[in-house]
């Protein structure tokens, strides 16, 4: 990797890590820098999943004071993002690209119509008894760490919209506790991947250096975004992510 090279992989870590702390899918940014330089796509996938969780460990650091009163959710929920997660790996090291990518694009631009639909069916749901919210939302977030899993691009819009569906609660604690979940899932991939396949080092390292950087910075500017502002800058990024996955 040229000293060009490696200044756009760890410039691409910092915007990522700034991008999944507030949103999610800056795996769009630094999965394609990996393809540029000249890295094969299981490869780059690979790498991208060791150097990003640095990002996510940063932003929920920079978040912990939204997480105030939620443990029992990180919890519970992180229990379904951890087994998710496994499956996730064991489908990538296993399957295909083509079997699980062709269904991705569908899932984030789904993801980005809830977070928009969020306040209307909200209140359409507000007499129907949580336990059975409670049961889907385990579910959904469970699925949410196969993908995450397996790709993770964008997890955190599709977590950003199960959470709001499930939990009646501020934007900026649901993001809190959606950077866990996404952070959970991306070190116990990061974990495997690094035990069962071949990891990219250099860049791993890269986007890590960067990504720990951009977490901080999107967890200090991201909490002062308006909850209004929040819910549409996920609904644009994510819907622009999902197009670009859908036409090529």
């Amino acid at each position: 990797m040229s000293p060009i090279q490696a200044v756009a992989v760890t410039a691409a870590g910092v915007v990522a890590g700034g991008v999944n702390t507030i949103v999610g899918s800056g795996s769009l940014l630094t999965f394609p820098t990996l393809l540029a330089v000249g890295y094969s796509p299981v490869v780059a996938n690979v790498s991208n999943t060791v150097g990003i969780c640095g990002g996510t460990i940063s932003g929920t650091f920079g978040y912990r004071r939204e997480l105030r009163g939620q443990r029992r959710r990180a919890l519970g929920f992180g229990s379904a993002s951890l087994l998710g997660a496994i499956v996730g790996v064991v489908l990538l090291l296993r399957l295909p690209g083509s079997v699980f990518a062709s269904v991705v694009p569908v899932l984030i631009l789904l993801a980005c119509a809830l977070i928009a639909a969020q306040p209307w069916i909200a209140r359409r749901l507000a007499g129907v008894r949580t336990q059975h919210l409670g049961i889907a939302g385990y579910v959904g977030i469970f699925l949410t760490g196969v993908y995450g899993g397996y790709f993770g691009a964008a997890q955190g819009v599709i977590l950003m919209a199960l959470l709001g569906l499930v939990m009646d609660d501020d934007l900026q604690r649901l993001n809190a506790l959606k950077n866990v979940l996404a952070g959970i899932v991306n070190v116990v991939a990061a974990v495997l991947f690094i035990a069962l396949t071949h990891v990219a080092w250099t860049a791993a390292l890269l986007i890590l250096a960067g990504s720990l950087v951009g977490g901080r910075i999107g967890a200090h500017y991201g909490r002062r975004i308006p909850p209004q502002v929040l819910r549409w800058t996920i609904v644009v990024v994510g819907t622009a992510v999902g197009l670009i996955m859908l036409l090529t």
